[in-house]
């Protein structure tokens, strides 16, 4: 948790962007059953965590311009603490969060009502379905039909405002940010380290998760992905089970969390630690598109431009390899690149791993700012379906670093993990050395 001034600037930020009358509500994630009685881990919703720091299930938070902020908790319990831990409840609130006003949050229904008396601007993330169920079960209960339908007709998504002020970091979520890109790097070295054929895919993951958690990470950002041979060229491979055979690559994509905040690295290499030939002919053409792109990486900058320069790049090597015809400008109109790389080159990056913020406004780009995030990871995938030459299917590469926007260019938070053919070659080297 960040300190508290931080949320409450937020807080402040949002409400002096309220209208007169106006009450913004969000409500925290609740918990999710897994099977029978036992829960998956509970995950804060980003939007709740974002302007309260508080890692809670079952509260709402309740902002109005002219009125002291209220959160509504859980009440202690000591019984219900024995088996599920401690709860802050809502005498603690305005000591532990800096929120003016803690409330049971059985007190929610009937002191809602009183709220919406008073309300006619209602604000609220559409796209929360806890918030937004409570929303419309406030607004059904209303007595008077006429009040309902005028706030109907006055609602607003607050998500548009918050996901504005979360695409531009502060100094504080560049911090958690460059730690969790320092412990992600140093779970993709372990794996460099330890991988040899015949371990799984599954094995592999753990070394990974084993680093962030002995790091101090809590959570991984994402279900961390896997893929050795031919399944690194599905792009969001979970399954995990399959075994490590010598002569393949493996790609690795996986971030850990700190303070919400993702890391996100993807890093390919040989399981035997040696790139062969065809390998390192695709590994290095998706290098230099990573290199390529970075250099567009910078303020005021359309943030396509970094992905439209790694298709070129990428395009020119599919067609020198001769994989798609050219010419260049014509392979590029006709996207040729696409059964070999489908996907785009970054995207946005915070308490989210693909997180909010808008890509255009008014359907044009917008242009890179000082404190955005994102990542850069192109990528090729010469799936076994595909018509090329037999030594090159089933390898697939992607590279993906996380990068700062600043002033003075872009900052690569994740550079301590290797990426050139022989760094990787040599820590390799090195690991199999140190494990015989």
């Amino acid at each position: 948790m960040f300190s508290l001034d931080v949320y409450q600037t937020r807080r402040d930020r949002l409400k002096a962007q309220l209208p007169d009358g106006a009450m913004a509500v969000i409500a925290a994630a609740e918990e999710v059953i897994r099977n029978r009685d036992a829960e998956y881990p509970f995950r804060q919703s980003s939007d709740f965590l974002y302007l309260t720091g508080f890692n809670e299930p079952d509260a709402v938070l309740v902002l109005r311009p002219n009125a002291p902020e209220r959160l509504f908790v859980r009440p202690r319990d000591p019984d219900r603490e024995v088996w599920t831990g401690r709860r802050l409840g809502p005498e603690r609130v305005q000591e532990s969060l800096g929120i003016a006003e803690g409330s049971p949050l059985d007190a929610l229904p009937t002191d809602m009502q009183a709220m919406l008396d008073e309300t006619t601007w209602l604000e609220y993330p559409f796209d929360c379905k806890v918030t937004s169920a409570l929303i419309e079960k406030c607004l059904a209960d209303r007595k008077s039909h006429g009040r309902r339908q005028e706030l109907l007709s006055h609602r607003v998504d607050l998500s548009r405002r918050l996901h504005q002020a979360r695409m531009i970091k502060g100094p504080e979520e560049i911090q958690a940010m460059q730690t969790a890109g320092r412990i992600s790097a140093a779970g993709h070295v372990d794996a460099m380290r330890m991988c040899r054929p015949g371990l799984t895919e599954d094995q592999l993951a753990s070394v990974v998760e084993h680093r962030f958690r002995m790091e101090g990470s809590p959570s991984v950002a994402y279900q961390t992905i896997v893929g050795g041979g031919e399944n690194a060229c599905i792009l969001h491979y979970i399954d995990r089970q399959d075994p490590l055979h010598d002569g393949d690559l493996v790609l690795i994509d996986a971030g850990c969390e700190i303070e919400g905040y993702a890391g996100d690295i993807t890093r390919t290499f040989p399981v035997n630690g040696r790139f062969s030939g065809p390998q390192a002919e695709i590994y290095d053409l998706v290098l230099q598109a990573q290199a390529d792109a970075l250099a567009e990486m910078c303020v005021g900058r359309s943030i396509r431009l970094y992905h439209q320069t790694a298709v070129r790049t990428l395009t020119e090597g599919l067609i020198a390899l001769g994989f798609i015809q050219g010419p260049l400008e014509d392979a590029l109109e006709e996207k040729r690149f696409h059964p070999f790389y489908m996907h785009g080159t970054g995207h946005l990056l915070g308490l989210d791993v693909h997180d909010v913020g808008r890509y255009e406004n008014d359907g044009e780009p917008v242009l890179l700012e000082d404190g955005m995030v994102l990542t850069c990871e192109p990528g090729l995938y010469l799936s076994q379906r595909l018509s090329i030459p037999e030594q090159f299917q089933g390898i697939g590469v992607r590279i993906e670093d996380d990068v700062l926007i600043t002033a003075d260019g872009p900052q690569v938070l994740t550079g301590d993990v290797p990426k050139s053919r022989d760094e990787i070659e040599a820590l390799m080297r090195d690991g199999a050395c140190a494990v015989s």
